[in-house]
């Protein structure tokens, strides 16, 4: 307990704890946008699950394009400025979504353009974030800092996930994402008020390198640690069959055989509370291997797609929906330490950006042809392929040396 309390104190510091804020309001807000985007566009008109796999795929597909590009601006630019751009970005996306959902103005080349810019908008938010904890926090507390951000954005998950699917059920899915659109508003404001001291090391735009240069010099960084690249691209494939799973799929089932919103709301709150028991697991372990045992931690994700494909009942998959948040949490906290541990912070936003791009560049893939899955294979069937791909490749990573083998600093507390 002396120890939770301890990390607590972390929340001391007001930059830190305007960060903390931030997050977890943006959290929540995009806990509200899963659900009300889903059965919002399922809800249209003549809408099927490629009607949907297109929106979520306009999203995702400029998220991917852009991540460089937010990766280079986080590096050259202060992070407070560019994380802030990015959650404006994502309220506009939102609104525009919700009013055409609210008017019933709803053609489906506009969804598509009010879904791309809230891609674009995490595309430059993501990289910024990454970089700027360690300016916040000592790096001989990253893993805390870490995981007491993980733990408020994951209690809004929770609310989220339980709060967005009444606000579906009861009011639509447009006012819900009003909500999201405010609180990402919101937490751009918060990020405004951080008061950020210059780091030590000049950035990139001091240095007047290009941004084909910069590129560069990220990609070295990137590439020369066999860690980092195994992992990713371990990612791209688990990344495809989740967004298949999550985005399309699961909602489908959810809409076919579950009960609908309320249902698939259950399975993300049972995976939202699974996150914050992963991250008090990871505010206290501290491994010899990080990224071995982060890897490992890659098989259990597998399990709700197998309970979903074998008709379970509810209670069973949001089970393994908590499972899975509990080991994608613990995943989440030794990843980004150890990221920032390892990687020069002047290059850690451009190394992050690479890591997204190739963790996310199959992401739209999955959503793209997880419709036609459904309508070819049967909605069951594809989800148990989601769980064969995410197992084999789990196994693939695990043939890395660099995966097994790196190691916690030296005088750093361990677990055995």
């Amino acid at each position: 307990m002396r120890s939770y309390l301890r990390d607590l104190g972390l929340l001391r510091d007001r930059r830190f704890a305007l960060l903390v804020s931030a997050r977890t309001i943006a959290f929540l807000g995009s806990a509200f946008a899963p659900v009300a985007l889903a059965f919002g566009v399922l809800g249209l008109p003549g809408a099927t699950a490629s009607t949907l796999s297109v929106v979520l795929t306009a999203e995702a597909v400029p998220m991917i394009a852009f991540i460089l590009f937010g990766g280079v601006l986080a590096d050259r630019l202060p992070r407070t400025w560019v994380l802030m751009t990015g959650d404006f970005l994502m309220a506009t996306g939102y609104f525009a979504l919700a009013a055409m959902l609210l008017t019933g103005w709803t053609p489906l080349p506009a969804l598509c353009v009010a879904a791309a810019l809230s891609g674009v908008a995490t595309a430059i938010a993501f990289p910024a974030f990454t970089g700027i904890v360690p300016e916040v926090v000592p790096v001989e507390r990253l893993q805390a800092g870490n995981a007491l951000i993980g733990l408020g954005a994951n209690a809004a998950r929770v609310a989220g996930a339980v709060l967005g699917g009444g606000a579906v059920v009861l009011f639509g899915g447009g006012w819900a994402l009003i909500v999201s659109g405010v609180m990402f508003a919101t937490a751009g404001l918060l990020i405004a008020m951080m008061r950020m001291k210059p780091v030590a090391e000049p950035r990139a735009a001091e240095r007047r390198h290009s941004v084909v240069a910069d590129l560069r010099d990220g990609w070295r960084e990137f590439i020369s640690r066999q860690w980092i690249w195994v992992v990713v691209a371990q990612f791209s494939l688990m990344v495809m069959a989740i967004q298949a799973g999550h985005g399309v799929l699961g909602p489908l089932l959810a809409k076919q055989t579950l009960g609908g919103p309320a249902a698939w709301s259950a399975f993300l709150a049972g995976e939202a509370v699974g996150t914050i028991v992963g991250v008090l697991t990871a505010m206290r372990l501290r491994p010899r291997r990080p990224i071995l045992v982060a890897v490992l931690l890659c098989f259990p994700p597998a399990l709700p797609y197998v309970l979903l494909g074998l008709d379970a009942p509810l209670w069973a998959i949001v089970i393994g929906a908590f499972v899975l948040g509990v080991s994608f949490d613990v995943f989440g906290v030794l990843w980004q330490t150890t990221m920032q541990r390892e990687i020069p912070g002047e290059a850690l936003s451009r190394v992050s950006s690479y890591d997204a791009l190739g963790s996310l560049m199959f992401g739209p893939i999955g959503l793209l042809l997880a419709g036609q899955a459904a309508n070819l294979f049967g909605t069951e069937e594809s989800l148990l392929g989601c769980a064969v791909i995410i197992v084999l490749s789990t196994l693939a990573a695990l043939l890395s040396p660099g995966v097994r083998n790196l190691r916690a600093p030296e005088g750093e507390p361990v677990s055995r």
